[in-house]
């Protein structure tokens, strides 16, 4: 039910889909720093993520690979994630995509989450 989500979610996974990763960061952190659990740790799991984008964006691949592990593992440990959004493809594409940065093979960032 995209109603019981804060308009500010909504958005960042639009800014997430559209690849403003930095802009997803900021709406994101916004909602962390008054969030309480569980909703803390799958805004920080998200926009761990964004920052990842962020960083591959601008050819930091270390950086890249160090946020995006955090933040899978932090989406791993949600005891429940959205419904409405396939958290399982977007952390298995994400998976995939950290195997690759750790194997040093130069790639694109273009993760989705995608509505169920």
């Amino acid at each position: 039910m995209m109603n019981d989500y804060p308009p500010e979610f909504l958005q960042a996974i639009n800014q997430f889909n559209c690849g403003e990763y930095y802009a997803c960061h900021d709406t994101l952190e916004a909602l962390w720093m008054e969030a309480m659990e569980p909703e803390r740790t799958l805004y920080q799991g998200l926009l761990q993520i964004a920052v990842a984008g962020y960083h591959l964006g601008n050819d930091n691949q270390r950086g890249a690979v160090l946020l995006l592990g955090e933040g899978l593992s932090r989406l791993r440990r949600c005891p429940e994630l959205p419904a409405d959004w396939d958290f399982r493809e977007l952390i298995q594409q994400g998976q995939a995509l950290l195997t690759t940065l750790q194997a040093q093979r130069p790639v694109g960032f273009n993760l989705k989450l995608l509505t169920l």
